[in-house]
């Protein structure tokens, strides 16, 4: 692996880079943080991608991608001269310094629950009102569920046991079921969150990240159904005029099959 040295170096490379790009590209002169904003989420999403598909270089070069928006956000930030790249770091150390005080104080810890829970706490401390304003409002709805119940387990409120969401699923379920009976849709939508979210928090207990679990799902049902198809394809019969028994045995054929076409 590179040094400190060469790691400080390539870095600085990109930052020259960044300005040279920032005074003589017309593309790069005419960004601004609102044109990058959408960008930035794309990027961060094929970086999500690449680790999921554990393709560690394509996680490199995501990471690269990802990385070059950070560096272009603060140079825009310097041209105004609210922020530069330095700032941007050293606000980072300091906010990591000051909320891991069982490394750089007196703070003693037993686990990783107790380090959420100060992480939290210190949170509050420093001004925040709620444990969930660090919630962003544009997440989407899985992942802000997910992150939701781990912020506010973060200060204790929390089931004890496993056994007691699950239990909390069946219950939600049970109320779902109930309100299919009564046809109302509005209940039945709300009723239907709650089972999402109800699933989601049984997931957290069983170190299950439902986001990831759910991708992994979608995946692997495009696979299947894309084998589907090109089956369909080879015979030449299209997939409205198959039965779904016909269809049924080449997705079966296709649970055997992995992304790279090997039985």
């Amino acid at each position: 692996m590179n040094s400190r040295q060469a790691q400080l170096q390539a870095f600085d490379r990109l930052l020259t880079i960044m300005d040279e790009l920032r005074a003589r590209c017309p593309w790069d002169k005419k960004q601004t943080m609102q044109t990058l904003r959408h960008l930035t989420i794309e990027e961060t999403y094929e970086l999500g991608d690449a680790i999921l598909e554990e393709d560690l270089e394509e996680v490199k070069q995501e990471l690269g991608d990802v990385l070059l928006h950070i560096v272009f956000y603060a140079k825009i930030g310097s041209e105004t001269n609210d922020f530069d790249i330095a700032d941007v770091c050293n606000d980072i150390c300091e906010k990591l310094i000051n909320r891991h005080p069982h490394i750089y104080g007196d703070v003693e810890v037993q686990n990783e629950a107790d380090v959420k829970r100060n992480w939290e706490n210190i949170k509050l401390k420093e001004g925040k009102k709620s444990v969930l304003e660090g919630v962003p409002k544009g997440l989407p709805a899985l992942v802000k569920a997910n992150r939701i119940q781990d912020k506010v387990a973060g200060v204790g409120f929390d089931w004890e046991k496993p056994e007691q969401v699950w239990e909390k699923v069946q219950e939600e379920l049970q109320e779902f079921q109930e309100e299919i009976a009564s046809g109302d849709t509005e209940k039945m939508e709300s009723e239907f969150g709650d089972v999402i979210f109800s699933l989601i928090n049984y997931a957290r207990f069983l170190d299950i990240n439902p986001e990831n679990a759910l991708e992994r799902t979608n995946k692997k049902f495009i696979g299947r159904f894309q084998y589907l198809e090109q089956k369909a394809r080879e015979i030449c019969k299209p997939l409205k005029d198959m039965t779904l028994a016909e269809m049924d045995v080449y997705w079966e054929e296709a649970k055997g099959v992995d992304s790279s076409g090997r039985q």
